[in-house]
């Protein structure tokens, strides 16, 4: 069990950071829902103070008092459990409540849920507690790429800060690693934090392969392009041909071409892509055509926790070839924490590693993320394996 004071002091570093995401908006950036995708940023602050209220608070604080009984239909995100909520879609036209009230509802519960902790101590609100703090820190990576997309959509193409540097440069000279066959153990396998989907520890054979050392590239996307990527049919699953063509892709989320050159929006402003820089913003479709084109092929999410102690990741959420299934013996929790994970593992695919949006103290080697495969407005990449 983790000891209280650590916990909260992780609650309270949390609730903060969330706050500062949203310090370089404007107020009319707060409530813009571009696509069903993508959720305002006021949303984000309102959903990760109803998962504290509705989780912990309610059930726990004898002595709570209910902020607004309408936010809890306002800021549920998908529990059937729990009750009736705001369709998706339509998050973006609430131009109430307020962002001000927001905050105040922010506040209420931060100071709520420190008076609980302060004076309560028993393993199920720790565990609770770790759970909404994670829960909070997977929405401030949704917050930062929402407000990407937000203002990336916008004409103006809006700076949001000087400061996030989203290319690091983490790469190194491409290499190829071999891995041996044989049987390796999958899954969470200390008692640090993790979510349910990462549980079930069991052994998978496989075959000998090799993975390459690093992400791959702008400049090496920018020759798939030229070279008719877009245009070859047979590079590309059905249902991604019938994608690119419907959408008219022919780059990644975000570039433009302008003259001769390509250039992409960050959240520091438009600029020229950056060629050594790893690509991102890629569907699975894309990065599964581009794996063809290239005569490799995507690794499965097997094989990627195998090899990754050998390589440096979290730049980018990189896609597997597995689909997003549960493991052997997975336990689904009880009540509406069920449906955190295990509703969700039909028509998915499996992402590793991690994002340069990823909060410090929520990523691991065994963390599992999932998006359907025509998504790309997170930070989407993909390493190459055979």
């Amino acid at each position: 069990m983790v000891l209280t004071d650590s916990l909260l002091d992780f609650f309270l570093e949390t609730r903060a950071h969330t706050e500062h995401l949203c310090a370089p908006l404007e107020i009319e950036d707060y409530v813009v829902q571009p696509i069903v995708d993508v959720s305002p940023p006021k949303w984000h602050l309102g959903h990760t103070s109803w998962f504290f209220e509705e989780f912990i608070l309610k059930p726990h604080s004898a002595n709570y008092t209910e902020f607004n009984s309408d936010f809890s239909f306002v800021f549920n995100s998908y529990y059937e459990t729990v009750g009736k909520r705001v369709v998706r879609a339509d998050r973006g036209n609430m131009s109430r409540p307020s962002v001000q009230s927001v905050y105040e509802y922010r506040s209420h519960i931060t100071d709520a849920i420190k008076k609980l902790f302060q004076e309560k101590q028993d393993t199920v609100l720790n565990d609770l507690l770790e759970i909404g703090i994670h829960h909070e820190k997977q929405h401030q990576e949704l917050l930062l790429t929402d407000i990407k997309y937000i203002l990336g959509n916008n004409p103006l193409l809006p700076v949001y800060s000087t400061n996030f540097n989203e290319h690091p440069r983490t790469q190194q000279p491409q290499d190829w690693i071999l891995i041996s066959e044989g049987v390796y153990e999958i899954g969470h396998a200390n008692t640090q934090f993790c979510y349910d989907n990462e549980l079930g520890r069991h052994k998978v054979y496989v075959h000998p392969f090799e993975i390459s050392n690093s992400l791959t590239t702008n400049a090496e996307y920018i020759a798939f392009i030229k070279a008719g990527g877009y245009q070859k049919f047979d590079l590309w699953h059905a249902e991604a041909w019938d994608w690119v063509c419907q959408n008219t892709i022919e780059a990644p989320l975000y570039w433009h071409k302008i003259g001769e050159e390509w250039h992409y929006y960050s959240l520091d402003g438009l600029k020229l892509v950056e060629p050594d820089a790893p690509v991102t913003h890629l569907s699975y479709y894309e990065a599964f055509a581009f794996a063809q084109w290239k005569g490799c092929r995507l690794p499965t999410e097997f094989e990627w926790e195998i090899a990754q102690r050998e390589f440096q990741w979290g730049v980018r959420w990189e896609w597997t070839e597995s689909a997003y299934l549960p493991y052997p013996n997975y336990q689904k929790a009880d009540g509406a924490l069920g449906e955190y994970n295990g509703k969700f593992m039909a028509n998915q695919k499996v992402l590793r590693g991690g994002s340069v949006a990823t909060p410090i103290k929520h990523t691991r080697s065994t963390y599992r993320n999932f998006f359907h495969p025509n998504l790309r407005w997170q930070y989407t990449g993909l390493r190459l394996a055979k």
